[in-house]
């Protein structure tokens, strides 16, 4: 996908909000430069338009995707 910030943004929030995908996974040509481009040109504006987290809800990715803790399986529970 090429663009500017804008256009980067609007093509994103159109596939988010017509279904297309519910996700992406930001994999720039080249690191850090355009990975640093993405993070402080496009995420901002994602971000005003609510399509794009602010802050994370929890320490640890089970957290952040909103899964409980497993039963500890290993351990003997008296």
């Amino acid at each position: 996908m090429i663009g500017n910030p804008l256009q980067v943004a609007d093509v994103r929030e159109s596939w988010f909000r017509s279904g297309a995908a519910d996700g992406f996974n930001v994999m720039p040509p080249f690191f850090p430069g355009q990975f640093d481009d993405f993070v402080e040109r496009v995420a901002p504006i994602l971000q005003e338009r609510g399509l794009f987290r602010t802050d994370y809800a929890g320490t640890t990715l089970r957290e952040h995707l909103g899964l409980e803790r497993p039963a500890r399986r290993f351990t003997a529970v008296s």
